[in-house]
């Protein structure tokens, strides 16, 4: 098998949760490519077992790679996502951070859990990713979790029409919108007061963000709408963001469309721990807050 290995490389313990990977490629008969960014965190550490020729670019590492291995948090899966897209590499997600939904696996688990992979114990997720496209502008972006449209660094609110199939929704002066999918209903869109939707949910989520109105609300919509967010002229300058990692500015007005894309993104699972048990473990669910380590009565 051959893995594909990305990573953030402002985490610490990255050089050894790297080596403990290539470690088991003899045990297993593993082959790895690793992105070119790792070259320089880790030609120290794994200098005599990795060559220069095995660090490749973003479209190569994908080529060669039968799966996709993200050491880091949330955010790493996200970039991983959007380097693998219409390829459908499934993404093995190995936490080296705290709150993290995607990616699952710690550093104790990898041994087991990659012996599972490779006699096929585990689960292949697909989740629908978001695509967003300008009246504009050629500009395309796509979302594993969300699509924000905000006032960017205005003091000022936008004012931001909706509309769901050419039916019109609502309008509201505000900070912005949210439009989440399932995956992304754990991030920025629940933190603005939005629901927790389980990820494999055919819906989409739009959470406005501090509206200035008591009738705009959280609406859950069928992931075969065509989302058009309309940003008036009265609004200096709007921001659209695409999974917090990229984004474009434009000033207004502007028609804004977004729905669901054409290709899915594959994430590796654990046969043994469900969506919700995640859920449970993140969000301490049932557990005595003041029992928790660090904090205080």
């Amino acid at each position: 098998m051959r893995i594909g290995v990305i990573g953030n490389i402002t985490k610490a313990s990255l050089p050894d949760a790297v080596e403990m990977l290539i470690k088991l490629g003899g045990k297993y008969d593993l082959d790895f490519f690793l992105h070119n960014d790792l070259y320089k965190p880790l030609k120290k550490k794994l200098g005599d077992v990795i060559s220069r020729e095995q660090f490749l670019d973003s479209a190569e590492l994908v080529r060669e790679s039968d799966i996709l291995v993200a050491f880091g948090g949330d955010g790493t899966i996200l970039t991983a996502a959007r380097m693998v897209g219409r390829a459908e590499i499934p993404i093995l997600g190995i936490n080296l951070g705290k709150l993290g939904f995607l990616a699952e696996v710690s550093l104790e688990e990898l041994e087991p859990f990659i012996h599972d992979v490779i006699t096929d114990q585990h689960v292949i997720e697909e989740r629908a990713q978001l695509r967003v496209s300008f009246e504009k502008d050629k500009l395309e972006m796509c979302a594993l979790n969300d699509i924000v449209i905000d006032k960017s660094s205005s003091s000022r609110v936008i004012h931001i029409s909706v509309y769901v199939n050419d039916d019109y929704l609502v309008s509201y002066p505000g900070d912005g919108i949210i439009i989440s999918t399932p995956t992304g209903s754990t991030g920025y869109a629940l933190a603005a007061g939005g629901p927790i939707v389980a990820p494999t949910t055919d819906v989409v989520v739009i959470q406005p963000i501090s509206p200035h109105s008591l009738s705009a609300r959280t609406v859950i919509v069928p992931d075969t709408s065509m989302i058009r967010i309309v940003v008036g002229h009265l609004s200096q300058e709007a921001r659209v963001t695409a999974d917090g990692q990229q984004e474009t500015i434009f000033a207004p007005p502007m028609n804004i469309f977004i729905q669901k894309s054409d290709y899915k993104i594959k994430l590796i699972k654990r046969k043994d721990r469900t969506y919700y048990d995640v859920l449970r473990a993140k969000l301490l669910w049932g557990s005595d807050i003041r029992l928790v380590k660090g904090t205080k009565e």
